[in-house]
């Protein structure tokens, strides 16, 4: 059993463009890649930096 070889990877990649269709496929990339960046904004906050003195201010 074990792991999947690059062929078996190659079929599922395959059948997963037959099912769903390359532009969709694509859609669903850019969606997931606005995702991923909205959310690494999110925990960045505001984007102002915050000085030592700020930090140590808030201790």
């Amino acid at each position: 059993m074990g792991s999947f070889s690059v062929g078996h990877w190659l079929i599922v990649l395959v059948i997963v463009m037959l099912v769903f269709g390359t532009g969709k496929l694509r859609n669903m990339g850019g969606d997931f890649g606005r995702a991923v960046k909205g959310f690494k904004d999110g925990v960045k906050g505001d984007g102002a930096p915050v000085s030592a003195e700020q930090k140590a201010d808030s201790h």
